[in-house]
């Protein structure tokens, strides 16, 4: 007579096949959370990533929706696993088994399960992440910044999210035992999940909610911060956002139910119907995948939106070389320039450069209050809010060869060349004062004028320049030079090497971030003691810390405040620049795809399993090669092209939000990079549709239907 374990291990054999695919789905999940997090917690990636910026927020953002995907994806899965697994556990019931046997019995399987999967998946993320790293740095770009670094704590997430699995599916398998009934149990794995009768405007309003959604979370942040000035506690912005879930989920329940076809609802009434009896799993796979496509999409958007943008703003400047320097310091004058040319046998057609002095400005600033709903803030007055640099108009007519006239006590503010201060620059100020004299000028604004490379500069009248400037000494005056070259494309062995003799005549003094203002740190020195951007604070503020000798940084070229801006050089280092921010991006989108064609194609046979028994009795009937063929491919159709829509739909409508509520406008940067997203979402729409007929021959395979 056989014991209990020798039964169990014969129908363990026999079901080997779903205890793969579980142990399969917790691997992948345990693998890519792993990987992701052990990069987004990389001192490599963190060391250009600012604390509290932009692009850590979206890495975060991204994250989040990863976790939610594979959990969901991980509950899904052993949801399917402890259906099938019910039939076993009706048989040995009705053999005389105890329930706490086959608890005993389903804990051992479910630890060995969780503890290999789970393991594999948390060490095989480490190789994964540096394997992808090393092929990016060989193809693509490589640097000394390039050095891919772990955190060993990053595994922290790894055990977080182990735990997660394994406590899941000792819970499901506890419930399932203890619920277990010998009929019920035996007729659980023909059970399924309906869903109810959907009405049509599900899918209607569902859009509707999905645009509302997103609008609101979106604007719900700016709402709080300028019209309430209140910082909001973590994630309640977030809540904004569920209207746009809620949309999303409906828009997936009238595609399974329903179908957007209502003239030809009948013709594929088979498919539909077998779909809306597996309706909550298909739905829930279905959620999943378009979140992760989703993220996906939004992480490898960043690449052209960045390199489009950065290319034009280049192609757009209206001089080959540009650069400025403190008067305090050892910056190339024109001779030195001439003679470093003449190294490089690179001529120049142009020559102009004019100074500028650092004037303090009137203006408000944020005084942040801590109260019962938090953070609050307050603005407040100054005469002396900021500094700017100011050109005098005779200086800003060589530099530029623009014509401009300005009368005694006007100024004049400095835009981009369509006019606009890129949400960073209002030309209002009313009061300029001389930081060392204290003499004051009252001033009314003129009309802005526009130059790409003297955004956020002010002219005044050459006799209230000269008047203001008096006293000012060394390290409140600049030099701003502007030169052109003959078949500039071809100098960048000359900016290299002019770029260097900037470098290397720049001392400590000005080894700061481009937002390091004077005028703000001794408001800091005076109120608090401390100044968070000073070269000795900045790292404790998490922000990076500018040193010459890591120059080829991105750190540097991207945040240094006397950075030149040399077109060819800035060209042929774009990659090298944002290397890691590309990478980063590059390989979030590359995990995110992935998981999506697995969920994809993990539902689809398992919904030719399931519907195995429903073709048999079609073909009994008669039904044609090419009919059943039809209804496969309509559920297979569908698993596939809706997250697709759905995913890219979306995230194209959030970035297209975000770009124009950056400034209000759509800049032909910005335009460029949309279309090339949508060329990239063009071709991750092949790449799946690839997917998808492969996935449809192997599900034609498994149901024997031929056309």
């Amino acid at each position: 007579m056989k014991q209990l374990g020798q039964v169990c291990a014969a129908l363990r054999r026999k079901n080997r096949v779903h205890s793969a695919l579980l142990a399969g789905c917790c691997f992948f999940s345990v693998l890519l959370i792993t990987a992701y997090g052990i990069m987004m917690r990389s001192p490599t990636i963190l060391a250009v990533l600012p604390e509290g910026g932009d692009s850590r927020k979206q890495v975060l953002m991204i994250f989040v929706m990863a976790v939610i995907g594979c959990a969901m994806f991980t509950v899904y899965a052993s949801g399917l696993f402890f259906r099938h697994r019910s039939r076993q556990t009706g048989i040995l019931l009705a053999l005389g088994a105890s329930r706490r046997q086959l608890r005993r019995q389903l804990n051992r399987e479910l630890a060995v399960l969780a503890a290999v999967s789970c393991a594999a998946g948390a060490v095989l993320a480490a190789p994964l992440a540096w394997g992808i790293w090393q092929l990016f740095r060989l193809f693509v770009v490589d640097s000394a910044q390039m050095t891919l670094r772990f955190e060993p704590r990053a595994w922290a997430i790894a055990l977080g999210f182990s735990v997660f699995v394994a406590v899941l599916l000792f819970a499901a398998g506890g419930r399932s035992v203890r619920r277990a009934n010998i009929i019920e149990t035996v007729q659980e794995v023909h059970r399924s999940e309906p869903i109810r009768a959907v009405p049509r405007w599900y899918g209607p309003l569902g859009i509707f909610l999905l645009a509302a959604g997103g609008l609101l979370g979106y604007l719900a942040p700016s709402v709080f911060v300028n019209l309430l000035h209140w910082y909001p506690p973590a994630g309640l912005s977030g809540l904004f956002y569920l209207p746009a879930l809620a949309g999303l989920y409906m828009i997936l329940l009238h595609t399974v139910v329903n179908g957007w076809r209502a003239r030809h609802a009948y013709r594929d009434l088979i498919a539909t119907s077998m779909m809306k009896f597996q309706g909550r799993q298909t739905v829930r796979s279905m959620l999943v995948m378009t979140l992760l496509l989703g993220g996906g999409l939004f992480a490898a958007f960043y690449t052209p939106m960045i390199g489009a943008g950065s290319m034009l703003s280049y192609d757009a400047r209206p001089v080959d070389y540009a650069y400025h320097f403190r008067a305090d310091q050892n910056g190339p004058g024109k001779t030195q320039v001439e003679q470093l040319a003449d190294e490089y046998s690179v001529a120049l057609t142009s020559w102009a450069e004019a100074p500028m002095v650092r004037l303090a400005v009137d203006g408000s600033y944020q005084v942040e209050e801590e109260g019962p709903l938090g953070t609050t803030w307050r603005s407040v007055y100054a005469e002396q809010a900021q500094s700017v640099l100011v050109l005098s108009e005779s200086g800003y007519r060589a530099l530029t060869g623009q014509s401009v006239d300005l009368t005694p006590g006007q100024a004049a503010g400095v835009l981009d060349a369509s006019g606009n201060g890129q949400g960073r620059f209002e030309p209002d100020a009313t009061l300029f004062t001389n930081p060392l004299t204290g003499q004051p000028l009252s001033v009314t604004p003129a009309e802005p004028l526009c130059h790409d490379l003297l955004l956020g500069c002010y002219v005044l009248d050459d006799g209230d320049w000269a008047a203001l400037s008096d006293g000012l000494t060394g390290e409140w005056r600049e030099q701003m030079v502007f030169f052109n070259v003959e078949n500039e494309e071809d100098s960048y062995p000359f900016a290299r090497a002019l770029f260097d003799r900037i470098v290397d005549g720049s001392g400590p003094e000005v080894a700061v971030l481009d937002g390091w203002d004077p005028i703000v740190r001794q408001r800091y020195l005076d109120e608090e003691g401390v100044y968070f951007l000073d070269p000795d604070q900045a790292e404790e503020a998490n922000f990076p810390r500018m040193d010459y000798s890591q120059r080829d940084s991105s750190d540097f070229r991207l945040y240094w405040q006397y950075m030149p801006r040399f077109r060819v050089l800035d060209k042929a280092d774009f990659v090298r620049t944002t290397a890691v921010f590309l990478m980063l991006f590059v390989f979030i989108g590359v995990l995110c795809l992935s998981a999506v064609i697995v969920i994809a194609c993990t539902r689809c046979m398992t919904i030719a399993l399931t519907s195995r028994p429903v073709y048999n009795d079609l073909r009994r009937l008669g039904a044609p090669g090419h009919y059943l063929y039809r209804s496969a491919r309509s559920q297979v159709r569908r698993v596939f092209l809706t997250p697709a829509l759905a995913g890219s739909g979306l995230i194209l409508g959030f970035y297209l939000l975000i770009l124009y509520f950056n400034d209000n406008r759509l800049t032909a940067g910005e335009l460029a990079g949309l279309g090339l997203c949508l060329g990239l979402t063009a071709g991750v729409g092949a790449l799946l549709w690839a997917v998808y007929r492969l996935t449809l021959g192997r599900v034609c395979a498994a149901l024997d239907i031929r056309r």
